[in-house]
């Protein structure tokens, strides 16, 4: 089966959002294994709407449909959906009560204008909202089955999967069940990943491996088919474990689990604390390890220590190995580690310290240099990168760094560098 994606907005064409929309649909259309062909954008105008509909229902058969549900004047999808294929505008009363128990909740009178959202072609299948005013609608029409959602993306994706996915499963072929899986890795480049299993189910024609890049992580999608569920999801068990034995730890988590919650998972199963000390990162580890709910039972705390008083006052860094050494260095990632962990009392500490430029760099010390350090109850180490990367990036790969080894640490993984990461040449051992 054939998909498109067509999403309605003057605000998407002006470029005063991202349409992240597209992508998601199209994601979540691979668990079907179905193909997204063509990624349509409108404006707010009732003929381009309106040719995009028909145009779209003549090379595909499913049509996703983002935006113009509100109760504005400028939403007029579902209005132009049902003159595009000649169906009256009928009031569906369960939508109007709904509507009218949403506001009622917030303590809010319903405008009138909200009516509006309460009719549909006639007959369109209703797609409920339970987090919006909004209701979305499936519309069968020239061959085609056309789903329209609301633009708002967590509204967008709660209907896409709730609603929609399972509706499109029931017209598929009965002859195959298509199931699919993300595995997210970290530490490995894409075309790396895919030579590295490269052998694995290249002459089985139900599996197939697809890879995609998401800084900084890279994500592997296998998709099989079986002649049932139970037969697939076997398939899909056995060809997930077979990329887990290949690749080891550098395969981190399934789904849409990020890496600050998988090493809070750890932290927590193990009854272990956690601490950080940031200087180039700014604070970025400790936020994405607090963003995880239920992280005050692990993480003790963490010091944004940027200017060298701060490092000493704070973290008890000696003036001497700043003074020696330099603040980016082997020795002060280190210290800054080994004093966080004192101070928070923690089990385990890092820190980061680092040039992530534009400016600031030097023949020995270049723009992107950046030390990590860990200490636990073994003792301190320290491992440093040249990240050749804008300034947000150089931070945002950084913390990922610092956290995978914490991740590798509690998993007791040796650590591995990434591979598409330059060394620099530095003393690494404990002390």
């Amino acid at each position: 089966m054939k998909a498109e994606v067509l999403t309605i907005g003057d605000e998407l064409l002006r470029g005063e959002i991202i349409d992240s929309n597209k992508s998601y649909l199209s994601d979540r259309l691979l668990q079907l294994d179905i193909e997204t062909r063509f990624h349509t954008t409108v404006a707010d105008d009732p003929e381009d709407i309106r040719d995009a509909l028909i145009c779209a229902t003549e090379r595909s058969q499913i049509v996703l449909v983002s935006g113009g549900l509100g109760p504005t004047r400028d939403d007029i999808t579902v209005e132009i959906l049902a003159s595009a294929f000649d169906r009256t505008l009928l009031l569906d009363q369960d939508s109007l009560d709904a509507l009218e128990t949403f506001f009622s909740k917030l303590g809010r009178e319903m405008s009138d204008l909200n009516r509006k959202q309460a009719y549909f072609p006639e007959g369109a299948e209703i797609l409920l909202n339970p987090i919006g005013t909004a209701p979305g609608c499936l519309l069968e029409a020239a061959g085609s089955l056309i789903f329209c959602m609301p633009g708002v993306p967590r509204e967008l994706y709660l209907m896409m999967d709730e609603q929609v996915l399972p509706r499109i499963s029931t017209h598929l072929s009965n002859e195959t069940v298509v199931r699919a899986r993300l595995l997210r890795t970290f530490g490995m480049g894409e075309s790396n990943l895919d030579e590295a299993l490269g052998d694995l189910a290249r002459n089985d024609k139900d599996v197939k491996l697809g890879f995609r890049t998401s800084f900084p992580d890279n994500y592997i999608r296998p998709v099989v088919k079986g002649r049932n569920e139970a037969a697939a999801l076997r398939k899909l068990d056995g060809i997930c474990e077979s990329i887990h034995e290949r690749l080891g730890a550098i395969v981190y988590a399934e789904g849409e689990t990020p890496m600050e919650k998988v090493v809070g998972e750890l932290l927590d199963s193990s009854n272990k604390t956690f601490a950080t000390a940031e200087s180039c990162t700014a604070g970025l580890i400790a936020h994405r390890i607090t963003e995880v709910p239920g992280s005050s039972s692990y993480f003790q705390g963490g010091v944004v220590a940027y200017a060298d008083k701060s490092k000493r006052q704070l973290l008890g860094v000696d003036a001497d190995l700043l003074s020696k050494h330099g603040a980016v260095s082997n020795e002060v990632a280190r210290a800054m580690a080994e004093g966080a962990r004192a101070r928070f009392d923690s089990d385990v500490a890092v820190s980061t310290t680092g040039i992530s430029g534009p400016g600031g760099g030097s023949d020995e010390k270049p723009v992107g240099l950046v030390f990590i350090g860990l200490a636990d109850k073994s003792g301190s180490e320290a491992h440093s990168f040249v990240i050749s990367l804008d300034r947000k990036r150089h931070r945002e790969l950084t913390a990922q760094l610092a956290l995978d080894w914490v991740r590798r640490r509690l998993l007791g993984a040796p650590y591995i560098p990434p591979q598409f990461l330059r060394q620099q040449k530095s003393s690494n051992e404990r002390r």
